[in-house]
């Protein structure tokens, strides 16, 4: 009543797992394919601008930068049609549109409504 022991197959040398890469492979950096992409990386570089100044105590003007690029991005998938969105065309247009629309809106609103620190 002894159980089949269960066979175990060797394993695969490594060259069916990870094959060798291939040298004719260019790895530069390509420009993005489409306008929203384009526009998607500029967002990207005002923001990581935006949270360098936040960092650096001057979140008023973070907080504006950061909500006006994403103001910018609301405005760019809009206007663009759908095959020219690339990263800014995630969910279906209204969505994207109304959702950069209330964060950009708010963060810059809420840079100018809160009050400037009092004088030490």
């Amino acid at each position: 009543m002894n159980a089949p022991e269960p066979t175990v197959e060797p394993e695969p040398p490594d060259e069916v797992h990870r094959p060798h890469p291939d040298p004719t492979h260019d790895i530069t950096p390509r420009k993005p394919r489409t306008v929203g992409g384009a526009v998607y990386l500029a967002m990207l570089a005002t923001t990581t601008a935006a949270v360098a100044l936040i960092a650096l105590d001057r979140w008023r003007t973070g907080l504006a930068l950061l909500g006006g690029a994403l103001l910018v991005g609301a405005v760019a998938r809009l206007v663009l049609p759908q095959h020219q969105g690339g990263m800014l065309a995630i969910r279906r247009k209204l969505v994207d549109v109304t959702t950069l629309l209330a964060l950009g809106g708010g963060l810059t609103v809420l840079a100018f409504l809160i009050p400037g620190r009092p004088p030490a």
